[in-house]
């Protein structure tokens, strides 16, 4: 049952909303760490609620959010110790939008820590690959597509992009990933990792169904002052597509199944996205996550410890304990880029490095409706490879999702086959407010 036909049924009173929650909070507490927290009660009670009066496009729809986007009274701690036992007392916008529209959220799903990754292995519970165990589910929204991938009920997961994070478990989970124009859903209630690249999207067995979830959770935000007043294009069709020549450059059975997906296509060349997508994102991403986390000092928010020394030792002290490996690397680093000598040399250079990829994205929009590629250069590797990885090889693995997240494009990541019994996915990159032409191609893609 899709969830086309699961809202039909809840809408003729055809099933029981009680018993489907009930089904997936079991799926969810049984699921190979893909939950933080799962709201049980609170989920039964409003689908009891719903079974008598079921109002709202998604009336009685299943949600799951990924744990860094607050919900009220739900433990909300974005995978960090730091903010181990923190509920929110407010519903952040897109919840307040969803569950205006019916829905039931079920839960919270386990990321890296305050989105510090591409395998979600920084955090303590590590997600599992519904394909292989022994696998990665992809980062930093990897219970989110996990998840999504591992239930039998209807279901959508609204997760959280900074670098990738919603395309790269999408192609790892086989599932469709849909990150949507920066500013277009509310970042009111989401934790921070970088402010000028965080993006809310949604991820859905079909293409179809993420499209669902993002329509049912859009509204100008007066309290987010990056949300848009424009709303999403209603232009559909899609005339030319071209494939970045430079994204090929991976396994060659990843590229054939890119290739068997397309029809009528140009090859074009995107060299700085190549060339400075990965330093750019970086050094903008660790200096804003490095500001945004500095309030996180055991005084005002976050864990804390009993007082003692001098200011420097007590914060220290405080966030040596609770943060991990990777988050004090990327603080440490975004702190470097932004002290004063540095901060020209580095942030603003990136920020100008920034504006040349937006400006080569537009011009290759000028000719083309959209751009492909493979969402990811491997599939999803083994834990035991994973832990041989240098930071910077880790971070090269983002190397086709980091450009569409610099410039803020929507983007769709869903399967385009297998390679050893594992998903492959193939991302779709277009132009700003244009969400509409990645649903065409993208159901196309998916039809075919």
């Amino acid at each position: 049952m899709n969830i086309q036909e699961y809202l039909e049924k809840v809408k003729n009173r055809e099933i029981s909303i009680v018993k489907i929650v009930e089904k997936i909070t079991k799926e969810a507490k049984s699921s190979p760490n893909h939950f933080t927290a799962v709201a049980n009660s609170h989920a039964i009670k409003r689908a009891e609620q719903l079974e008598k009066n079921p109002v709202g496009n998604l009336a009685g729809l299943p949600i799951s959010i990924k744990d860094c986007i607050c919900v009220k009274d739900l433990d909300s701690t974005a995978g960090s110790e730091i903010l181990q036992n923190y509920r929110p007392p407010f519903n952040a916008t897109v919840i307040k939008n969803l569950e205006k529209q019916g829905a039931i959220i079920i839960g919270k799903t386990s990321q890296d820590e305050f989105g510090f990754g591409s395998f979600s292995v920084n955090t303590k519970k590590i997600p599992k690959n519904p394909y292989d165990q022994t696998r990665s589910c992809g980062g930093s929204s990897g219970g989110a597509a996990a998840f999504t991938s591992y239930t039998k009920q209807p279901h959508i997961a609204l997760a959280e992009s900074t670098g990738g994070s919603i395309a790269n478990p999408a192609s790892f989970c086989g599932v469709a990933g849909l990150t949507p124009t920066y500013g277009l859903i509310s970042r009111y209630g989401l934790i921070d990792y970088a402010n000028s690249l965080d993006k809310i999207g949604t991820l859905a067995k079909t293409v179809k169904d993420a499209f669902l979830g993002l329509y049912n959770s859009l509204s100008y935000d007066e309290k987010d002052s990056t949300s848009l007043t424009q709303t999403i294009s209603k232009e559909k069709k899609v005339k030319k597509i071209a494939i970045v020549k430079e994204s090929l450059e991976v396994d060659k059975d990843i590229k054939d199944l890119i290739l068997s997906k397309v029809k009528d296509y140009d090859l074009i060349s995107l060299p700085n996205v190549k060339k400075h997508a990965i330093p750019t994102y970086y050094i903008i991403a660790m200096s804003e996550a490095s500001t945004n986390l500095a309030k996180y000092c055991g005084i005002r928010y976050g864990a804390t410890s009993d007082l003692k020394g001098n200011f420097d030792e007590f914060f220290s002290s405080v966030r040596s304990k609770h943060f991990q490996k990777e988050s004090k690397r990327r603080i440490i680093l975004g702190t470097f880029a932004r002290m004063s000598g540095f901060r020209d040399a580095y942030y603003l250079k990136a920020q100008k490095v920034r504006t040349l990829i937006i400006n080569e994205y537009k011009k290759a929009f000028k000719k083309y409706d959209i751009l492909i590629s493979p969402t990811m250069p491997i599939i999803a590797p083994k834990f035991s490879e994973i832990e041989k990885l240098t930071p910077l090889e880790n971070y090269m693995l983002d190397t086709l999702t980091v450009g569409p997240n610099l410039a803020g494009l929507p983007h769709l990541s869903l399967n385009a086959g297998f390679k050893e019994k594992m998903p492959v996915g193939i991302m779709l990159t277009t132009n700003h407010l244009e969400e509409e032409k990645l649903r065409t191609l993208g159901e196309e893609i998916e039809d075919n």
